[in-house]
């Protein structure tokens, strides 16, 4: 059953959305060749408990960690762990904050020193695919405008979106209906209403769009060993538009 939330539920799952955008930054700043994601894992726990917040995914169907930590190949739900970062590795980290029962989601890809020009294109266009998603997330319109926004515009770059992956409603829980592919025709699907709250998160590979799984059970990774990439936002969608609640441009 699919949930809509009111203006008060949207504006508090804003303030938990405001605190996963200064970590994400917080994380930007530190974040260097040498140190491990295993470090990256314990300053968000740190910091979402310093501020009243939980780590949502800490135990959600077993998961051990405050974070997902997924670098260069894989695609998404690494581990985090004690191998140290080297210059020039993408690591996509994504976790989901409890602040005082209201939810927020977001992945960010996070460059270690200085990248290569493959990778820095992969980042621009995926990040930019994520917005066109967000720009089709308007009331009337249909969840498989969404993916095809994201699809159109990767489709010239020859990537591969990954498609055994969707974003997902959120709030009471972590994944919620209705189920958001980053792929797909316009006009399908489920209608957007007002006070739906969704995350809208594509995973671009610069290879094949399929993914295997490691044999932990969790981590995801391309196929063919190609750099993928992947951005997250929470987005309320309401009759005066998409609100972003996981924005980090306007946090200081």
């Amino acid at each position: 059953m699919i949930q809509r939330k009111s203006a008060r539920e949207i504006e508090q799952m804003h303030e938990a959305g405001k605190l996963v955008a200064k970590i994400h930054k917080e994380i930007a700043k530190m974040i260097k060749p040498g140190m491990t994601t295993l470090e990256i894992d314990k300053f968000a726990e740190e910091y979402m408990r310093k501020h009243g917040a939980q780590p949502a995914q800490k135990g959600y169907q077993g998961y051990k960690y405050a974070t997902c930590a997924s670098i260069n190949d894989e695609i998404c739900h690494g581990f985090p762990r004690d191998e140290k970062l080297k210059e020039g590795d993408l690591v996509k980290v994504d976790f989901v904050i409890d602040l005082n029962g209201a939810l927020a989601d977001s992945a960010w890809t996070h460059p270690v020193g200085k990248v290569s020009e493959e990778a820095e294109q992969l980042m621009r266009v995926t990040k930019e695919s994520l917005y066109k998603g967000i720009e089709a997330a308007k009331v009337g319109n249909r969840v498989g405008d969404i993916g095809a926004a994201i699809e159109k515009y990767v489709e010239p770059y020859g990537y591969g979106v990954v498609r055994d992956f969707a974003g997902h409603g959120i709030g009471p829980t972590i994944h919620e209906e209705p189920n958001i592919p980053h792929f797909g025709k316009p006009n399908s699907g489920q209608r957007l209403k007002d006070g739906l709250v969704i995350t809208i998160e594509p995973m671009i590979n610069t290879g094949a769009w399929a993914s295997q799984m490691d044999d932990n059970g969790w981590t995801a990774r391309t196929v063919d060993g190609s750099l993928s990439c992947q951005y997250e936002h929470t987005i309320a969608i309401t009759k005066n538009g998409v609100m972003i609640l996981t924005e980090q441009d306007d946090i200081e």
